[in-house]
C-alpha cells in the first residue's frame, strides 16, 4: 500500500491463530464458577426456596412431636377463645354451671349445663331495683318468664349459711324488718304466723327464694337468709340438656376419692354439691367451675346435721 492509501487496517486473524486475551479476561481465567449459595449464610430453606423456620416446620409437620405440638396448641386456643368469648357475654367466671340435684324440675333437670351471665347484662326493665333480678311475683303481673315459670333464676350464695351457692328462683322482695307472712305462699310456709316463721320479720333487704320442686322458701328450710343482691353470683340464661353430666363426672371422682366427713372445698365462683352418705358430717367436695343444686338436698339440723330427704312438692 501506498502512504497515501491511509492507515492500515488490522490484520485478520488466520485461522489456526489465538487471539491474545485482554488482561480483564487473564484475571478471571483460572477462577472457579462462583457458587452464591455459599456466599449467603442464611437458615435452611424447604423446597420452595423459603425460610424453614419453627412456625413453618410446625405448622407442615405430619407425624412426629411436631404433630403433638401443634394439634395440642390449637386445641388448647380453642378453648381459652371459646371461654374468653363466653366470659366476654356473660361478665363472670364460669360462664357455665352444672346442675346437680332436682331441686329445680321440670325447669331444669340433673345433668343440665346453664349458661349465666353477670345481673346487670341483658337486665329486663321489670327488674328489682337495680338488681338485675325479676321476681315471681313481678313476673307474673308483666308476663316475663325464664325456665318455664315467672322471674328469674339465680345463682346465689349466702356467706354466713355455710353451705355451697345455689341456683333457685327469686320469688319475692323483701325490705328489712317487713312482716312478710302474708305475701307468702301458705303451701310454702309451716308458720301460722310471722313470729313462728324463720327470717320474719326480715333481717335485711333481699329476695325470698326457692327451688321450683321444693316444698317450702330457702328463707323457710334453712337454706338462707333472705338473698342480698350482692350475693347474687349470676343469673341463669340458657340451659343445655345432659352436657353438664361430663362436669359431674369429674367432680364424682374427685368425692369418691375425698373423705366424706371433712367439709367442702370449694373455689371462686364454684356452686359445688352437698353429697353425703350415712354418717357423714360435712358437705362433699368439689372442683372449681362446678355449679350445682345440691343445697336443697341436705338441710343440716342444730342437732346433727345429718343428710334429709329433699321437701320437694
Amino acid at each position: 500500500m501506498s502512504p497515501d492509501d491511509g492507515p492500515r487496517p488490522p490484520d485478520e486473524p488466520q485461522s489456526g491463530e489465538v487471539t491474545p486475551e485482554s488482561s480483564d479476561e487473564r484475571s478471571g481465567a483460572g477462577d472457579s464458577p462462583r457458587d452464591d449459595r455459599s456466599e449467603s449464610a442464611g437458615p435452611p430453606r424447604d423446597e420452595d426456596g423459603d425460610s424453614a423456620g419453627p412456625i413453618r416446620r410446625i405448622a407442615t409437620a405430619t407425624s412426629g412431636p411436631l404433630l403433638v405440638i401443634r394439634e395440642t396448641t390449637l386445641s388448647v386456643g380453642a378453648v381459652v377463645a371459646v371461654g374468653l368469648l363466653l366470659f366476654a357475654i356473660s361478665g363472670v367466671w364460669p360462664p357455665m354451671v352444672a346442675v346437680e340435684s332436682g331441686s329445680m324440675e321440670p325447669h331444669m333437670e340433673k345433668g343440665d349445663l346453664v349458661f349465666i351471665t353477670d345481673t346487670d347484662r341483658f337486665a329486663p326493665d321489670a327488674a328489682v331495683n337495680d338488681t338485675g333480678v325479676v321476681t315471681h311475683e313481678t313476673g307474673s303481673e308483666v308476663g316475663y318468664r325464664k325456665f318455664g315459670g315467672y322471674g328469674s333464676v339465680v345463682v346465689y350464695d349466702d356467706p354466713g349459711s355455710g353451705g355451697p351457692p345455689v341456683i333457685h328462683r327469686a320469688r319475692f322482695w323483701v325490705d328489712a324488718g317487713e312482716n312478710w307472712y302474708d305475701r307468702a305462699d301458705p303451701d310454702h310456709i309451716s308458720a301460722d304466723s310471722c313470729e313462728s316463721l324463720p327470717n320474719c320479720p326480715a333481717p335485711h333487704a333481699g329476695f325470698v327464694t326457692k327451688g321450683d320442686a321444693n316444698g317450702q322458701y330457702d328463707q323457710v328450710n334453712g337454706i338462707s337468709d333472705p338473698v342480698k343482691p350482692e350475693w347474687i353470683v349470676g343469673t341463669a340464661r340458657v340451659r343445655i340438656p345432659y352436657l353438664g353430666w361430663v362436669r359431674l363426672g369429674v367432680s364424682s371422682l374427685v368425692v369418691d376419692g375425698t373423705h366424706l366427713g371433712q367439709p367442702g372445698i370449694v373455689g371462686p365462683g364454684v356452686v359445688s354439691p352437698d353429697v353425703a352418705g350415712p354418717g357423714a358430717s360435712g358437705p362433699g367436695v368439689a372442683g372449681p367451675g362446678i355449679a350445682e343444686t345440691g343445697a336443697a338436698e341436705l338441710r343440716a339440723t342444730p342437732a346433727t346435721a345429718q343428710p334429709v330427704a329433699p321437701t320437694s312438692s
